[in-house]
């Protein structure tokens, strides 16, 4: 069932805005102090709180390291358009030929300076206060984003049943009136994926909506993340909405950058395709705020997405690197359960993240201690083990479920390795 959230009640001394006053810390800045703590009195932390790379790991593509540094040495330096570049753009836009099946037009591509502000422009450009946003929970961020907009939230609670996805029986009650559906694939925090007929069926749900509404009624946008789309594995392939269904095209906006896909979190290059209506009053958004990638970053991400070769022979790398990682921890975490472990985990699909279950709620710890939320196994864990996860109720989940994200980026195999024995031992050590 939908749930409703609406801004927590205005506590600002008057120093602050009430939006800024009333804004919640990220959660998993607060676990990342726990495990600095940890690291610096010399302990060994498998530190799997990150949704982000580690260079000791993931080095980004050469070709784009030795692009900035020669766009820099060119003097590139200065102001970029405030939509981007058109090297980039149009790069853009041949990728997704390529790759996705359908070319947008040079207007509906935005250059962002990452992939954040994309969500943020979408949101400043389509709601509105006290406009209804649709988000499935766990998700990221969209919390806090419909915050910022003084949207009204309705959550769409997601359990393993689903992969954490939400389905086109779960959402059209909750699409009924509203302005946006916030969906990702592949998802942060869950790892997993839409297929195409559960996407199809979505994007249909969009179109029927919009055909109810009269003349004089707003549209339901569909804000579609993809930023993880190029890190999938198996049998997983990448579904999106123009794909499986062209006639959402309309309502329609990409996120998407190369923050993910080339171990570039710091090189801050993303970009919008949207709508042209929509991408127009976008660009102003985000150029007033000044949210462009810097323009050497920009010329060397343009000649990346060029070099099919490069990009390719860098894809099979990191997907290799990171299905390595993630297929250690799945099968330490089954092999676990096969033992009686109280723990299970969803095969991984894409992304750097591996959702897994510690069912230890109402047990005791060797000290005799009780583990009664989320927040008391993570510490557990965290201080038993030397692993640090991340409890789902940092992406929106309201309930203790037992769920974790996991994050592979800044891990290594061996380090995976070492963990998993002492895993094993603090979860045997729990008793009912």
């Amino acid at each position: 069932m939908a749930t409703t959230t609406h801004a927590p009640a205005v506590m600002s001394s008057g120093r602050a805005s009430a939006i800024a006053g009333t804004l919640v810390g990220s959660e998993i800045l607060k676990i990342a102090a726990d495990v600095r703590a940890l690291v610096a009195s010399g302990r060994d932390i498998c530190n799997l709180t990150v949704g982000d790379f580690s260079s000791s790991e993931f080095r980004i593509p050469d070709v784009l390291e030795r692009g900035i540094v020669e766009a820099l040495k060119r003097g590139e330096t200065n102001y970029p358009p405030s939509d981007g570049i058109l090297p980039l753009r149009e790069a853009v836009r041949s990728l997704y030929r390529r790759e996705l099946g359908f070319t947008p037009d040079v207007a509906s591509v935005i250059i962002t300076a990452g992939s954040r502000p994309g969500i943020f422009a979408t949101y400043a450009t389509l709601v509105d206060p006290g406009d209804r946003v649709v988000y499935p929970a766990p998700s990221w961020n969209n919390n806090h984003y419909v915050h910022l907009s003084g949207a009204e939230g309705v959550q769409v609670p997601c359990d393993a049943a689903s992969n954490f996805l939400p389905t086109r029986a779960s959402l059209t009650e909750a699409v009924r009136g509203a302005r946006l559906l916030a969906l990702c694939s592949p998802l942060n925090p869950s790892g997993t994926s839409f297929g195409t007929e559960a996407l199809r069926a979505i994007c249909e749900l969009v179109v029927e909506e919009n055909a109810c509404r009269g003349g004089d009624e707003r549209p339901l946008f569909l804000m579609y993340d993809q930023v993880y789309w190029t890190l999938t594995f198996g049998s997983t392939r990448h579904a999106h909405p123009i794909a499986v269904c062209p006639e959402v095209a309309p309502y329609t906006v990409y996120i998407d950058g190369i923050s993910k896909a080339f171990a570039a979190t710091g090189v801050r290059v993303g970009w919008i395709v949207a709508p042209p209506d929509v991408a127009g009053p976008m660009s102003s958004v985000l150029g007033h705020v000044g949210a462009w990638a810097p323009k050497a970053e920009q010329s060397a991400t343009a000649s990346l997405l060029a070099d099919e070769a490069a990009m390719h022979a860098y894809r099979t790398k990191i997907t290799s690197g990171l299905r390595e990682r993630l297929d250690l921890l799945h099968s330490g975490l089954c092999d676990m359960r096969s033992h009686g472990c109280s723990v299970d985990a969803l095969e991984p699909q894409g992304a750097i993240y591996l959702s897994a279950r510690f069912a230890l709620r109402g047990r005791y710890t060797p000290d005799g201690r009780r583990l009664e939320t989320d927040e008391d196994v993570r510490t557990y864990l965290l201080n038993a083990a030397g692993v640090a996860i991340v409890p789902f109720q940092a992406f929106g989940v309201t309930e203790d479920t037992g769920w974790f994200r996991l994050s592979v980026g800044a891990v290594s195999p061996e380090q995976i390795a070492r963990m998993l024995p002492r895993l094993r031992q603090a979860l045997e050590a729990c008793v009912a």
